[in-house]
């Protein structure tokens, strides 16, 4: 455990600053390029604890993957190269389990392509993800023709099932699936295990989430169509590289810093060469209806199948607002910074139908709730049979104190950024899962406050 003591900023956050590479498209990339023939070269490549999973994983089912060179402009970052076996007969049977550690994409993925194996894996996690719930993937895979076996447990009266899980695959079949929960992984799963199909499959959303695999899969060649909240893809079918591709900027990281830069007085950052999908930047949406002061510049960029752009953040005033439950897919991993501001804005916001926050790496409503009511917020969690609220009345200073980081990446970045802007120091009892998503974070924070 490694803990660490934050003082009030006692300056403002200023300059320019560059972000690692997007996580789950760098996930995404990777994924597709094994099963791509030839060879891929990705830039900007993060070195989170996730991606690494990723490849550690792939590497054991026979793919070869090198590092070229450290990033000399993105530190932290990598550029590796990818030398694909195609979809058939690609991937080998490893020789035992493979360890995905906390990583939800890595194992829901990497599930989807090894739906589409003849041969049996077993996916092992860490603490953390052998308590997430893998019914939401493991039953549409079934459908398809895998055989899948997993820890079962009783959970609010229903049977659900965890890590470690094994999967069977081959002789797929396409499927039309309608989405019971909006999940971005769960979607992609089905995306991947339909490219082993000899037909068409099809997932409808309840809603939109983030497209980052389809995107990803249309710079491959796949034959995929999109259309609101259908997306439709036809198996059996070699995907064809790009060669190359740039992975954008985090906006998940990136929000820290635009939150930091909204409440900290006297702040102005610019964040450059960020992902600036549509599906990601709900919380930029979010911020702008609460009043911050926030521009958007788009670039091109040609290696990415992504939009990429600069972000100008300038301190501001805060109001409250209600975040419709529709809107949660589209910055699910941002709430718990969201709430943050919540607390220094001018009246109440309420969150609706934040449920999913909690089964991600940890009980992220219990997480934020506890350690924003210690440091002083006034914070409510209402629970109905149909959804549930988190609504925080905005308006007092919080004050430093003991707070947990629940082993959460997201959880402990917000805490940091939470204890800058509160009255006397705050400890965060340990700040290690950090590296899951942001292994340079706190090297970042310290050379933008001047």
């Amino acid at each position: 455990m490694r803990f660490l003591l934050v003082k009030p900023a006692q300056k403002h956050l200023k300059g320019k600053i560059v972000l690692l590479g997007d996580k789950s498209i760098a996930n995404r990339s990777i994924i597709i390029s094994a099963i791509s023939p030839g060879k891929t070269t990705i830039e900007n490549f993060p070195t989170s604890k996730d991606c690494l999973y990723t490849i550690k994983a792939l590497k054991k089912l026979g793919i070869k993957i090198i590092q070229n060179s450290t990033s000399r402009q993105y530190k932290n970052a990598r550029t590796i190269t990818v030398f694909g076996k195609g979809l058939y007969d690609g991937l080998k049977k490893p020789k035992g389990p493979i360890f995905v550690g906390d990583s939800g994409t890595t194992l829901r993925l990497t599930l989807g392509v090894l739906a589409g194996q003849n041969f049996a894996v077993t996916l092992t996690g860490g603490k953390s993800l052998s308590q997430r719930p893998m019914l939401r993937v493991t039953l549409p895979l079934r459908l398809m023709g895998a055989k899948i076996n997993s820890k079962l447990k009783t959970q609010n009266s229903k049977l659900e099932e965890y890590p470690p899980i094994t999967i069977r695959g081959g002789n797929l079949k396409p499927i039309t699936y309608r989405m019971p929960v909006a999940s971005a992984q769960v979607k992609s799963a089905i995306l991947f295990a339909g490219l082993y199909t000899k037909g068409t499959t099809r997932v409808i959303e309840p809603v939109k989430t983030r497209d980052h695999t389809e995107r990803m899969l249309r710079l491959f060649k796949a034959e995929i169509k999109v259309k609101q909240n259908k997306i439709v893809i036809k198996g059996n079918k070699e995907l064809a590289s790009p060669g190359r591709i740039f992975i954008p900027g985090d906006i998940s990281s990136a929000s820290f810093f635009i939150v930091l830069a909204t409440i900290l007085p006297g702040s102005r950052i610019l964040i450059k060469n960020v992902n600036l999908n549509p599906g990601r930047i709900g919380i930029i949406k979010v911020l702008k209806r609460m009043g911050a002061n926030i521009q958007l510049t788009a670039d091109s960029c040609q290696l990415s199948a992504e939009p990429v752009g600069n972000i100008l953040v300038k301190s501001s005033n805060l109001k409250g607002t209600i975040v419709k439950k529709e809107e949660i897919p589209s910055m699910i991993d941002e709430l718990p910074i969201l709430m943050v501001a919540a607390c220094y804005t001018r009246g109440k916001t309420i969150f609706d139908g934040v449920g999913e926050l909690r089964v991600k790496e940890t009980d992220r409503i219990r997480s934020m709730s506890c350690n924003l009511r210690k440091m002083g917020a006034q914070i409510r969690v209402l629970k109905t049979a149909k959804s549930e609220k988190v609504v925080i009345e905005g308006g007092r200073d919080l004050r430093g104190t003991a707070v947990k980081s629940f082993g959460d990446h997201r959880t402990a970045i917000s805490m940091v950024i939470a204890a800058l802007r509160a009255q006397g120091n705050t400890r965060i009892d340990d700040i290690s899962c950090i590296n899951k998503s942001f292994p340079n974070f706190l090297s970042l924070l310290k050379n933008s406050i001047h």
